[in-house]
């Protein structure tokens, strides 16, 4: 694979040059602002619907995207794309149904929710796990994935990678949550046309010169066992992508609990109105329906190029110095046939996406730190300007951390032909049945209570690692026949952890029925929030958008069935 060229490097520059240059331009445009604690880490009421939808994705999109959902559109083919198009119909429900009782009930922190609406012993603990979940999971994740993508294309060691992801997304995040939403708009500009650019090589690459159209058609003939949304109980990668679960089950918890429940994501719109948050959401949708046409074609392309040696990927381009076929180098192998300057804005995109994943990841846990740890058990009376400072402390140890773990772990988990995608998902899931547990029945039912909170937000956990090991000491396999268990690749019967979410999710929801009703019974009256149905009326023109991306689903299962 042919490395970056003089040409590649600068047009780089050029795209770093005009990011950070437009990002130091809002930072000084609103420095007056940025001693107040709120704007800084919300940008509160300064970003417009498009920022907001735009940030959304720059942030979402990232290497576990861009690198990782490639290597498994790879491996698994396009039932992968059901992360993001299932996103899409999430986006919206967030958007009628979450986000009014955030903003009617002044919520700007997830911890602040589950204090406004439980009790401190709550807010703190889940404070300390979404930390911990951040950093360990996700920061490291997106800065190993891209640092493995970036020094794969640039031929740069993969250290020296690590080091320059993390000290950009630094510089960018110090700016606050402003400067990260203005220039979260350049970097999906950047990612969509790069990205765009990468499928056009690819199919124009298997047409033989022939157009777009003609390789999609040749690739989805060629390629057809890549083409299924649904598998079914004899797939292989049925236990990635468990049947009918990715519609009717742990998809859903997944996405509702990403999207809806995530101080990252929601903290892009706990700052506007809600008529721009939701047309936010909406913007976001659409360009999530994008996505797999990015991220997804491109890694069913190159299976298909290797699978018939179609030319212009070796096989080896793959395969890991151990000799294990790598799925997460499928999208670094193939920007390596841009031709120069091509490679350099493709090279640029992909930076933007890892850039401002970190950014917005970083800031999230400055904001979860500051506001709800540091202020709350350490300083109640600390000035807005102090408040500010710490922010920018936790978001250089945070990024600290995550170059520390990626350097120790981040092969060891991530590495050696597994996908990376896919580990985000499996560990993510191990908090987010409990968290969507307690914020929907936070939300929709006032005699919730805050022991029954501290049920899932502890019991959740334990029942996924419960779970998740039970095959070590049970043989699931009387299982199977039902369809709640199938064998991973060393041949031991487990539960997918799709599944495995929606099972942990259904105990948590008793066990806080339960927990509730016995409480209710002794008197405890619990905080409901203000709720009424008149806050979930939607727009004209938001429910036609909405109708819009519902329709495109159906359509797109209908065919892919």
């Amino acid at each position: 694979m042919d490395k970056l060229q003089t040409l590649d490097y600068v047009v780089f520059l050029f795209y770093f040059i005009i990011v950070s240059g437009y990002g130091f331009w809002i930072y000084k445009k609103k420095k007056k602002d940025q001693a107040d604690s709120a704007d800084y880490f919300l940008a509160e009421g300064s970003l417009t619907w498009w920022a907001i939808g735009a940030s959304l994705i720059a942030s979402n999109i990232s290497a576990e995207q861009m690198i990782g959902m490639s290597g498994s559109g790879f491996k698994l083919g396009l039932a992968i794309s059901a992360y993001e198009w299932m996103a899409a119909a999430t986006l919206i429900i967030v958007a009628i149904f979450f986000m009014p009782v955030y903003l009617k009930n002044k919520i700007f922190t997830m911890p602040q929710f589950l204090h406004q609406r439980y009790n401190g012993t709550v807010a703190m603990i889940m404070a300390v796990f979404w930390l911990m979940l951040y950093i360990v999971v996700n920061l490291m994740s997106i800065l190993y994935l891209g640092a493995l993508a970036i020094s794969g294309i640039s031929g740069i060691s993969i250290t020296v990678c690590i080091l320059a992801l993390a000290i950009f997304a630094i510089f960018i995040t110090l700016g606050g949550m402003k400067v990260i939403g203005y220039t979260d708009v350049i970097q999906v500009f950047f990612l969509v046309l790069g990205g765009l650019v990468a499928t056009y090589l690819a199919l124009n690459l298997i047409s033989g010169g022939g157009g777009i159209g003609k390789g999609f058609a040749i690739l989805q003939e060629g390629a057809s066992e890549h083409f299924h949304l649904i598998f079914e109980k004899d797939n292989p990668n049925y236990i990635d992508l468990p049947g009918l679960s990715v519609l009717i089950g742990g998809m859903w918890i997944a996405n509702l609990s990403y999207w809806g429940c995530n101080q990252y994501i929601t903290q892009r719109a706990l700052g506007a109105s809600l008529p721009v948050a939701r047309s936010g959401l909406l913007f976001a949708a659409f360009l999530k329906m994008l996505m797999p046409v990015i991220v997804v074609i491109p890694g069913i392309a190159v299976y298909y190029i290797i699978k018939n040696d179609a030319g212009g990927i070796s096989p080896d381009a793959l395969l890991t110095s151990g000799g294990v076929q790598d799925p997460n180098k499928a999208y670094p192998a193939l920007l390596g046939l841009l031709p120069i300057g091509l490679k350099g804005l493709s090279f640029a995109a992909l930076t933007a996406a890892i850039v401002a994943s970190l950014a917005g990841k970083a800031n999230s846990i400055a904001t979860i730190f500051t506001l709800d740890i540091y202020k709350k058990a350490f300083a109640p009376e600390a000035s807005e300007g102090r408040l500010v400072g710490v922010g920018k402390i936790t978001v250089v140890v945070s990024m600290l951390l995550a170059v520390l773990l990626s350097l120790v772990i981040g092969d060891a988990l991530m590495g050696e032909g597994k996908q990376g995608f896919q580990y985000i998902q499996e560990y993510t899931g191990f908090v987010s049945p409990g968290i969507f547990a307690m914020f929907i029945l936070g939300f929709f039912w006032k005699k919730t209570t805050s022991n029954a909170a501290l049920f899932a937000t502890i019991g959740g956990f334990v029942f996924s690692v419960i779970l998740k090991f039970l095959p070590m000491w049970v043989d699931l396999s009387f299982l199977h026949a039902s369809g709640w268990s199938v064998p991973n690749g060393a041949g031991v019967y487990e539960i997918p952890f799709m599944d495995r979410m929606s099972i942990v999710f259904l105990c948590c929801i008793i066990g806080m029925f339960i927990i509730s009703k016995v409480e209710n019974a002794r008197g405890v009256k619990p905080k409901g929030l203000e709720v009424d149905a008149s806050m979930f009326k939607v727009s004209t023109s938001f429910a036609v958008g909405s109708l819009l991306i519902v329709g495109m689903l159906v359509a797109l299962y209908s065919v892919y069935w």
